[in-house]
């Protein structure tokens, strides 16, 4: 009605001859004819429905539609315009999930898609990539033109559906994984014969547990065999059984354990059941990782325990060599082995300083890193072991942290071996090929300073000095002249030799024959010193018991009091010559006891002079309790008794600090108050038996009396010239002298 009522309007217009031709949307005035005509869009604007799409055009419009692979977003709808829709893919791999059939897998593109079949198929065409058509089983067995390569000369290849398996000749294993090569099983390094006959008496367990296992795997022995769960949790059971006594003393037996603990995990490590295993008992942490395949493993490795953590990679576990199918990475930390492989520091390097060799000690829990890769001592990438310490302490300047592992021979070693990074708890360790790992801790000897060796000097110095003065008196004065002053004596002498030759030879150590020389110079005085001392305390107790007739002949003094340290030294240095000497003194040595040849003795003559003056001064005491004492000789006894007491003790004390100064690692204030003491004894022995004696201190004033008079009668002969005079004064000075002579 209205399109009609807007045509007469027109035809109206036209009459009046005012028509002006107006054309509706999709049609265009044709100037010639005077009329419109139809505008065709999809030859005006070909791009007008977009991508992926075909154009159709209509009398005054147009229309669109997508094309084969594609879609609208509305999927009810099939035209559209450049307003209503766009073109999209359709994935047809999702819109239709078994359009590629089975054994396939189906791959998008842009429009389109096609076919690939999987692993172990082949297309019925043998065509790559397809639309139409199946994927069938590829028979490998048949197909492949060297068998040999499949499943290795010992090992018959059998087709299954997808895949192949390995059927392995006696003697050879696959462990049980598909499209695996039949590898030899080498049975025999669990073999008891093979072995050193010195080795733990758990381990034979194992080993035979082990070979059982290995024959049954490999088809030679009883069909009878355990899965690798099972295989690993009695592994651990008889290690448990060896490792719970404690310490095992015989390295070799050690080595072995270690050795047979690493070969065991290549074994079970391709039968286990999971990927990543871990397991404990009170003796051993374990941390297994498992990649099977046909193609190598990639990717990094962490493994870690409560003492430590291990960081690789699967291409540094399965090695460049053949790819068996399977690779194993493990970390071991034994818990309670780290005491019977502390020693054999032998082959640790590179931790001196200054020339001087620190004490080790290991400071981490043993840990073995095992992996698949036979040719484990040459790593392409080096692996990071991260330590935690037995004990957090601070971080000293005499303390450093060393890389190591126990080699096959039973020892430590740092070859391949280095430290990254350290602190108090951890210690990361870097090393190019893989074994048994610890930590161990280096204590370097601190360096005397110049100060101690300032006062050792000046103390033995001022100490020689006193003990000749010592000597020269109880040589020289006669009013005390004794056996009390000849044992004194030779205390004396032999206390003299050992300080100078202490002074001048204790740090000599090169050539070691003159250090072994002074070192035995040494026992010999220093023993001498302690014997005539008990002498001191014998002579005692024969004047309280044998009242007062105490004479011993000097004959018997000289043969106790030099026979017995001559005999314990001709002994020692029989049993054992080196241990004279050692790297930093002239002493004798710590290792295996030998310093107790000196200190056994000492002990021994503290112990009896100890007993001896008990009883002395009980007797003084009932003595000075009687009704009628001599007190002249009791209070003569009681000062010999004071004395000898004193003396005991300053030399005691000297040698119970010298028990640390000659050990490794000596406490800081030690060398300080072995060197107090031993630059006091010879001053103090001369105090108490010199000055602090009444008969020695007259003598003295009669000695510097004489010394007086006789520089008086030197000036008068100079001042006069009068014969009689100085006759008479010589005649009475003579005399005096004659009187006061020591």
């Amino acid at each position: 009605m209205g399109f009609g009522k807007e045509l007469l309007l027109l035809g109206l217009a036209c009459a009046l001859g005012n028509c002006v031709l107006g054309c509706e949307i999709g049609f265009s005035q044709n100037t010639t004819i005077k009329n419109c005509t139809d505008i065709n869009e999809c030859s005006e604007n070909p791009s007008v429905c977009g991508n992926h799409s075909r154009c159709f055009n209509t009398i005054g419009s147009y229309y669109c539609q997508c094309q084969h692979g594609f879609r609208l977003p509305q999927r009810d709808k099939v035209n559209f315009t450049a307003t209503t829709g766009r073109c999209q893919d359709t994935n047809e791999c999702i819109v239709n999930s078994s359009i590629c059939g089975e054994h396939s897998r189906c791959i998008n593109t842009i429009g389109s898609y096609y076919c690939q079949c999987q692993h172990g198929f082949i297309h019925n065409s043998r065509k790559v990539n397809f639309t139409e058509g199946q994927c069938i089983d590829l028979n490998e067995c048949t197909e492949s033109k060297n068998k040999e390569e499949l499943c290795g000369p010992n090992g018959e290849c059998k087709n299954i559906i997808g895949s192949y398996w390995c059927n392995c000749s006696n003697g050879y294993t696959n462990y049980s994984v598909e499209k695996t090569p039949c590898s030899k099983l080498d049975c025999d390094n669990f073999s008891a014969g093979k072995k050193p006959k010195q080795f733990l008496g758990g381990l034979a367990n194992i080993m035979s547990m082990m070979r059982n296992s290995c024959l049954a795997l490999s088809g030679t022995g009883s069909k009878v065999k355990l899965d690798g769960d099972a295989l690993l949790e009695k592994l651990f059971t008889e290690t448990d059984a060896i490792l719970s006594p404690g310490t095992l003393n015989i390295d070799a037996s050690v080595s072995e354990l270690l050795t047979t603990m690493e070969e065991s995990i290549l074994f079970i490590g391709p039968q286990l059941k999971n990927k990543h295993i871990k397991m404990e008992n009170n003796r051993i942490d374990a941390q297994i990782a498992v990649q099977r395949g046909t193609t190598r493993p990639t990717g990094e490795i962490r493994l870690s325990s409560e003492y430590a953590y291990l960081d690789t990679d699967w291409a540094t576990a399965a090695g460049t060599g053949k790819y068996s199918g399977f690779a194993v990475a493990a970390l071991l930390s034994y818990k309670n082995l780290e005491s019977s492989v502390n020693r054999s520091f032998e082959m640790v390097k590179g931790s001196e300083e200054n020339g001087a060799e620190p004490s080790y000690q290991v400071f981490s829990k043993v840990v073995s890193v095992v992996v698949s890769n036979p040719s484990t001592q040459t790593l392409s990438r080096s692996v990071n072991i991260t330590f935690r310490h037995l004990e957090d302490i601070e971080v000293l300047p005499n303390v450093s942290y060393i890389c190591a592992y126990w080699t096959e021979t039973g020892a430590w070693s740092t070859d391949g071996c280095s430290k990254r990074d350290s602190n108090a708890s951890h210690t990361i360790c870097t090393c190019n090929h893989l074994s048994s790992f610890a930590v161990l801790m280096a204590l370097h000897p601190i360096k005397h300073t110049y100060g101690l060796e300032l006062v050792t000097k000046i103390g033995l110095t001022i100490s020689l000095l006193c003990l000749t003065l010592c000597i020269l008196t109880f040589k020289f004065c006669r009013s005390i002249q004794g056996t009390r002053t000849t044992i004194h004596l030779h205390l004396c002498i032999c206390l003299f030799i050992a300080d100078l030759i202490f002074l001048a030879g204790i740090s000599k150590t090169e050539p070691v024959g003159g250090c072994r020389f002074v070192a035995a110079m040494l026992h010999f005085f220093f023993l001498a010193v302690f014997t005539w001392m008990l002498l001191e305390g014998v002579q005692l107790y024969r004047m309280v018991v044998l009242v007062f007739n105490a004479t011993m002949r000097p004959l018997y003094l000289y043969a106790v009091g030099y026979g017995t340290p001559l005999f314990i030294v001709s002994i020692s240095a029989c049993a054992r010559p080196n241990g004279y000497g050692t790297k930093e003194h002239c002493w004798l040595s710590t290792d295996d006891g030998f310093v107790w040849s000196f200190f056994g003795p000492v002990c021994l003559v503290i112990f009896v002079n100890v007993f001896f003056f008990i009883i002395t001064v009980w007797k003084l005491a009932q003595k000075f309790a009687s009704l009628n004492p001599d007190l002249s000789n009791l209070h003569k006894i009681k000062a010999f008794t004071v004395t000898a007491v004193a003396q005991m003790c300053i030399l005691g004390l000297m040698w119970v600090s010298g028990v640390f100064l000659f050990q490794e690692d000596p406490p800081v204030a030690v060398p300080y108050i072995f060197t107090i003491f031993n630059s006091l004894q010879g001053a103090l022995v001369f105090i108490m038996h010199c000055l602090l004696s009444k008969q020695v201190r007259e003598e003295y004033a009669n000695f510097l009396s004489c010394i007086c008079t006789s520089q008086k009668k030197r000036y008068s002969d100079l001042s006069t010239t009068n014969p009689s005079s100085s006759q008479s004064q010589g005649s009475k000075s003579g005399q005096q002298t004659g009187e006061s002579q020591i």
